[in-house]
């Protein structure tokens, strides 16, 4: 693997994700034969796409393939003005995930053995400029090494001069070492600024232990951050550092599939942040929470736009407007 030099300390303040392009494959029944249909997925690829769409300067981070689906995903990508540069080219395959959908919700299945992402090493990984002001982790990346190592890492690493948000996004299935996935989870959350887990992640980490403990004692471990929790159709809620909480309920809408769903929110709460200019160290530290509230609403939206179409397909921030006359307020 080799990395492309990519530094112009000129362009605005970026947003990189840093994590696993895959493909989906998404069954359909074609006269009565279960079909797959192949798209671009993997949450950190889909946050990046989500972020472009709402208007955010984004690259993306990752083991690409130069395989047929590697060209596939970074074609779209380039299409979607994600900054590729950041992304390390192999000849090894792409990971792929067969997709099992019940009532909507999306189960996984992966094939990621020897793959462009799962071998991405420390070495491969470029230095991170100061154009970068936020860097997001998450998803089956951090499972298992080298990538897991390579990723836990470069958090370490940015942590003292750029805002951190990971969402490990559990794929339990596909952890081959609970202790040490837990491990690295707790170190990369000891990092960050913002977390953001399911109901289901949460409760998976606070029963894997060695010793099992409260889902709520797992959000108090996690001290002076911005901890998100999602809870599908009953909505999120943040926990801040103060102690306060905010909630949020979602709009209503018809669901299709899940798929991409927390990735949209992701993207959603992060560009509000953006373009309130709070992702900087100091500012993250003192927001409030009428700020944090305008955030989990405009990410509320952004992910019921998303669960009412088939497949990781994120809004525009023009369609946020038009469906909900939502307008982020710029800094």
């Amino acid at each position: 693997m080799s990395a492309r030099p990519i530094y112009n300390e000129k362009w605005p303040k970026m947003i990189l994700c840093c994590g696993e392009a895959l493909i989906d494959m998404v069954p359909s029944d074609v006269n009565g034969q279960t079909s797959y249909t192949p798209l671009n997925g993997g949450a950190v690829y889909n946050t990046a796409i989500a972020l472009s769409r709402l208007g955010v300067n984004t690259g993306f981070l990752s083991g690409l393939s130069t395989d047929l689906f590697g060209a596939q995903l970074n074609r779209i990508l380039l299409h979607e003005n994600v900054d590729t540069s950041y992304c390390v080219r192999s000849n090894q395959p792409t990971t792929l995930a067969f997709v099992q959908l019940t009532n909507g919700h999306a189960q996984y299945t992966f094939y990621d053995e020897n793959s462009a992402g799962r071998l991405l090493s420390p070495r491969d990984v470029p230095a991170i400029p100061a154009t970068v002001q936020a860097m997001f982790f998450g998803g089956i990346s951090l499972c298992n090494d080298p990538a897991g190592n390579t990723y836990e890492q470069v958090c370490v690493a940015n942590a003292a001069k750029k805002v951190i948000m990971i969402d490990p996004n559990i794929r339990p299935s596909f952890i081959d070492d609970t202790a040490q996935y837990l491990n690295r989870i707790d170190n990369m959350i000891s990092h960050a600024d913002i977390v953001k887990l399911s109901d289901e992640d949460l409760d998976w980490i606070a029963t894997a232990r060695e010793t099992p403990v409260d889902p709520m004692d797992v959000i108090h471990e996690f001290g002076s951050k911005i901890v998100l929790i999602t809870k599908g159709s009953k909505g999120s809620v943040a926990h801040l550092p103060s102690g306060a909480t905010v909630d949020m309920h979602p709009p209503a809408i018809n669901v299709v599939d899940t798929i991409g769903a927390g990735d949209t929110f992701n993207a959603g709460f992060l560009s509000v942040l953006h373009s309130l200019g709070l992702l900087t160290k100091e500012k993250i530290a003192k927001i409030d929470a009428n700020d944090i509230h305008k955030a989990l609403d405009y990410a509320s939206k952004a992910a019921a736009i998303a669960v009412s179409r088939s497949g990781a397909n994120p809004p525009t921030k023009a369609e946020l407007e038009q469906q909900f006359h939502q307008i982020t307020v710029d800094a």
